[in-house]
């Protein structure tokens, strides 16, 4: 509505000043015309430079009048706003005003970081790549850690299935989160219980419904009997070279931090291309931190639980009470992190994931019951941000009267309607980057 009455707005002024340019442009082109028919020539010439100049005068107000009436903020629905965008990023801003713009879009560094006690080396990287695709590592030599991490552009490591399966196709509880960009993340798996990628690594190896090896022990014994592996466990580290399970996690937890998409359109347009998002994207970047997305899914890694947060690394999930969508994706029965204090049949707490490369790796949530990423965002509007999903004006709005006060307080916001939806999942899909594989 705003945008509208600042058109007609704009337009009234222009036709305005048209007019009154036109009527003092006529009249003084009378007064010339009577100038050229009289004797007196210094009159006339007198009568065209004054007439000239209220005309040349005339038209700079009107030009003044017509830019100051365009509006500096970005209006997000405009078709043109790419070349908007780029007018207002030259302008200049001081450091004491950042903290007055609101949150701080960030791109992903570079480079993953490591611990001071595995720094990354290629020997490292080298034999973590073999260990991780090799299925030996599994009880029965049937899957890898790839198995579940599958590091294809399709996949962006997770494996596509709303659980995970172990050896002999046991069905595990939850589903796979991504491998990449992992090694941003300080809390790992759905529950968090692990803090590091080394410590992650340990865990698949002799779980029962995964890599099943009976113990770490019997996983160092029979990397041992492997010839190839003296080698590299030689070449990965020269000063202590024995095949140990650390040294095996140690490996693995390398080549992943090597699993990292900085190049993804988002980083682009944060480094200063404003032309690698769409219009769409854009508005759902803005949707995205005006709807609070980024209480939970901030920073680079777009995880509360990542290194660039020092913040809770977990959520209560769902976190608003709507029974008939809890029962309908069964997100209510795994309690994720089990507390004394929490109801386990109805909710659950989670470590915040990444949404790096969402949109390729659906389904969606701890347990895989949400197929598509368009219904994931509306079930995280309804469950976390108690949004109404409403294409109807008056349900982005409520009225509630302050009885301390005694008056009303209006505010919005409170639904989101089907296409700003879609921008969201645009600036979702805008996450996407490949990973270097030439390793």
């Amino acid at each position: 509505m705003f945008v509208i009455v600042l058109v007609y707005f704009m337009i009234i002024n222009l036709l305005l000043f048209a007019a009154i340019a036109i009527i003092i442009g006529v009249v003084f082109l009378v007064m010339i015309s009577r100038e050229l028919t009289s004797p007196d020539k210094t009159r006339w010439f007198i009568g065209l430079g004054l007439g000239s100049g209220v005309l040349a005068f005339t038209l700079k107000i009107l030009l003044i009048v017509s830019y100051d009436s365009i509006p500096e903020t970005i209006n997000l629905e405009n078709k043109n706003n790419i070349s908007i965008l780029k007018k207002i990023e030259t302008k200049l801003i001081k450091p004491d005003e950042v903290r007055q713009l609101g949150y701080q879009w960030r791109a992903l560094p570079e480079i993953a970081p490591s611990p001071k006690n595995n720094p990354t080396t290629f020997a490292k990287i080298k034999l973590g790549k073999k260990l991780f695709f090799d299925k030996r590592l599994s009880a029965n030599n049937s899957i890898s850690c790839s198995s579940c991490h599958d590091l294809s552009k399709k996949y962006a490591g997770a494996d596509g299935r709303q659980v995970a399966f172990g050896i002999n196709q046991k069905k595990g509880t939850r589903n796979s989160p991504s491998v990449i960009n992992a090694a941003f993340q300080r809390k790992l798996f759905w529950d968090g219980r692990a803090s590091t990628l080394e410590e992650q690594a340990k865990g698949p190896l002799i779980n029962p419904l995964e890599m099943a090896m009976p113990s770490l022990q019997a996983v160092e014994d029979k990397l041992r009997k492997i010839l190839e592996y003296s080698t590299l466990f030689n070449q990965a580290f020269p000063e202590s070279p024995a095949i140990t399970i650390e040294n095996i996690v140690k490996a693995i937890a390398s080549f992943e931090r090597t699993l990292i998409t900085p190049n993804s359109p988002y980083d682009k347009f944060v480094k200063g291309d404003i032309s690698a998002l769409t219009n769409s994207q854009i508005r759902g970047m803005a949707l995205f931190e005006k709807n609070g997305c980024v209480i939970c899914h901030s920073g680079p890694n777009f995880s509360g639980a990542s290194v660039f947060d020092s913040n809770g690394a977990f959520r209560l999930f769902p976190s608003v009470k709507n029974q008939p969508v809890e029962d309908r994706y069964k997100l209510n029965i795994d309690g994720g992190v089990i507390t004394n204090n929490l109801n386990v049949n109805r909710k659950g707490i989670w470590r915040i994931p990444s949404l790096r490369n969402v949109s390729r790796t659906s389904p969606y949530f701890h347990n895989g019951s949400v197929k598509t990423l368009t219904e994931a965002v509306r079930v995280m509007a309804k469950l976390q941000l108690n949004k109404k999903i409403s294409n109807d004006e008056k349900d982005d709005i409520k009225i509630f009267w302050n009885t301390e006060l005694k008056q009303f307080i209006v505010t919005n916001n409170h639904a989101l309607s089907e296409w700003e939806i879609q921008d969201i999942v645009a600036f979702l899909h805008s996450l996407e980057g490949d990973i270097n594989q030439d390793i």
